[in-house]
């Protein structure tokens, strides 16, 4: 740590000149290509982010994951089957063309239909069909009741495309928000330009250039330099740290909802057992890790949704106890060898740096327990392969964007939803827990869907198929010549839309 921290201060130093940055553009640093830029289709983080800026959804969120107008300024639901939602007026695409419930229901349609391939058709398998009686009123008729649809129509899930497109999007996306695409170069970068139009605010940022540099280091020397304006959880915690010493640059860090998490294998002969989870739990000192691994960077989880969420419970804690661990060990008939070793468990890991890292970190706290951690590492594409095929015994991942909506738990704890029909890869079984799911979903009362989430926290909170890491904070560097900007917990590009440059 100490090593890598001195080589990033010195190559702070060692900078070079900067050139005259352009007045009337913000240049961002992202370390790879948005994939498809349409909002129908992409899912990888730079894709989903880029695409909010050109493209408007059904509605918004706040900074507690509750939902709010955007392009319905209001909507009903007078029967479980059945959402209303009424467009404002006066909305135009980036062409001129007026959006209307037409576009609405052409954009759901090309999902339902399967006229646009995209792994985004599953979230609205409960949608029947989706009618257009006016040019202002779009009606989403429901197989059965699903509460997460006001969610998934919301910023991040599905902008709205103009009537009959189709794969061009991703080539020339054409929306309605409040920037507008101008080009893409693969692997080098995004341009967008602001839509003056727009029908809310208009951002102060005439352009906007997403710069791709996929490498650490080069990413802070182009924002050092001053040829980079901003960059966003795009630098390691070391160089962050350097930077905050420096004083050139701003930074800004607010809570973020990235979870982290080791997951376990339930069919395994040692971790169906829950002492065995319960004592992996309590031999993690996170503070520990949080403070020398991530330097103050994230803070700790005892949820899968994060703490700022209107569903979050606090749900039960595992705090460093090996006194404890090593009891639950014992009563689950694993006692130390001659040589101090109670059990051999795998850990599965990629090949990333970060992931390494921590799997070292954990190896080392729990052979304080007695449990011996055998680390193996595999190319992502082979690690991720075992991992969705439940050919592990334990790994650990992170759930991006997805865990801002209670709709995460029937995606990765509904026993019905193991490989390939969701993310529950270590096979976790509760009765009680499938049923609260299901209640859930159904359930649009918003206060009523809290108590059923909170027992449901409490209940995955003692059985731990998972350990619960930490979130990472959303970590912003920006220019001094920048200013107004403000992150939100999803750790979106948004704040283009409010940034300032000072001329």
């Amino acid at each position: 740590m100490k090593t890598a921290l001195i080589s990033i201060c010195a190559l702070l130093a060692l900078s070079g000149c900067s050139r005259p940055p352009d007045p009337n553009t913000v240049v961002m640093l992202i370390e790879s290509s948005p994939t498809n830029l349409d909002p129908r289709v992409g899912t990888d983080g730079q894709s989903e982010r880029i695409y909010e800026l050109i493209f408007d959804d059904l509605l918004r969120h706040d900074e507690h994951f509750n939902v709010k107008p955007g392009l319905a300024e209001k909507w009903e639901n007078p029967d479980p089957l059945t959402y209303l939602f009424h467009l404002r007026r006066g909305v135009r695409f980036h062409d001129g063309r007026p959006l209307t419930s037409k576009d609405v229901k052409w954009t759901f349609d090309s999902l339902l239909n399967g006229s646009i391939r995209t792994s985004k058709a599953v979230t609205y398998r409960a949608v029947a069909s989706v009618d257009a009686p006016d040019e202002n009123t779009v009606v989403f008729h429901l197989k059965q009741p699903y509460a997460s649809l006001l969610w998934n129509v919301s910023e991040g899930a599905v902008g709205i495309v103009p009537y009959g497109s189709g794969p061009e999007v991703s080539r020339r996306p054409v929306g309605s928000g409040p920037f507008r695409f101008v080009s893409q170069e693969q692997d080098k970068e995004v341009v967008l330009e602001r839509n003056a139009d727009y029908w809310d605010a208009p951002s102060t940022v005439a352009r906007v250039r997403f710069m791709v540099v996929p490498d650490d280091t080069t990413r802070i020397l182009e924002l050092r330099k001053g040829s980079a304006d901003i960059a966003i959880n795009a630098l390691t915690a070391d160089a962050v740290d350097a930077i905050r010493k420096q004083g050139e640059l701003d930074v800004q860090q607010a809570p973020g909802t990235i979870y982290s998490y080791v997951a376990m294998n339930l069919r395994d002969p040692i971790l169906k057992d829950v002492r065995v989870r319960q004592a992996m739990a309590y031999a993690v000192d996170r503070e520990s890790l949080i403070k020398y691994l991530w330097r103050n960077e994230v803070r700790p989880a005892d949820s899968l949704l994060p703490p700022q969420h209107w569903a979050h419970t606090e749900a039960g804690k595992h705090p460093f106890d090996p006194v404890k661990a090593r009891a639950l060990l014992d009563e689950a008939g694993y006692r130390p060898g001659k040589d101090g070793v109670r059990l051999h468990i795998v850990m599965k890991t990629s090949t990333d740096g970060s992931t390494r890292l921590l799997s070292a970190a954990l190896q080392q706290q729990l052979r304080g327990v007695g449990i011996a951690l055998d680390i193996k590492s595999f190319e992502t594409a082979t690690f991720l392969s075992d991992v969705t095929k439940g050919e592990f015994q334990i790994y650990s991942l992170r759930w991006i964007g997805g865990n801002e909506d209670p709709d995460m738990f029937d995606l990765v704890f509904n026993s019905e939803r193991t490989p390939p029909k969701g993310a529950n890869r270590g096979y976790y079984h509760n009765p009680r827990v499938d049923a609260l799911i299901a209640q859930g979903l159904a359930e649009t009362n918003q206060e009523k869907r809290k108590k059923i989430y909170a027992e449901l926290q409490q209940l995955v909170a003692a059985d731990l198929p998972y350990i619960n890491l930490w979130f990472f904070d959303n970590v912003l560097v920006h220019s001094k010549r920048l200013e107004d900007v403000e992150l939100s917990p999803s750790g979106n590009y948004n704040f283009l839309t409010t940034a300032r440059l000072k001329h």
